[in-house]
């Protein structure tokens, strides 16, 4: 609600406060919610590290949309070393779990070899 200002006056000090309260209480939502706020220093400075951290929680706790964006991560090199076997791995996953751009992602380490085999006709097989 402080985030979008939806019913409240919009602050988001006041959100980043609380998302850490409930990810502190194991709060896979608020959890991937400092994942985005951190990679795009909303309310706060940009922090792809931390960003990192944030995702790695929820896309532990098997949340699709953190294990998606963990994967960009790891395919960009942003906030965790470069690593496409890591990304392709959780494209895969997100893939799996109905993540809409993933198997679009996917799809390109294999045409592109990156983290697999280089596989043309696996690009349009994908999940």
């Amino acid at each position: 609600m402080y985030q979008d200002g939806d019913g409240v006056a919009k602050d988001q000090a006041r959100a980043i406060e609380l998302f850490r309260k409930a990810a502190g209480q194991g709060d896979v939502f608020s959890e991937y919610a400092l994942g985005l706020v951190y990679e795009d220093g909303i309310g706060t400075a940009k922090d792809e590290a931390e960003a990192v951290k944030w995702y790695r929680k929820a896309a532990e706790k098997d949340l699709p949309g953190a294990i998606y964006n963990l994967g960009r991560m790891y395919e960009d090199g942003r906030g965790v070393a470069k690593d496409d076997a890591q990304a392709a791995e959780l494209f895969h996953k997100a893939a799996e779990n109905g993540v809409r751009y993933a198997p679009y992602s996917l799809g390109l380490q294999y045409e592109y070899g990156r983290g697999v085999a280089k596989d043309e006709s696996s690009c349009r097989m994908v999940p």
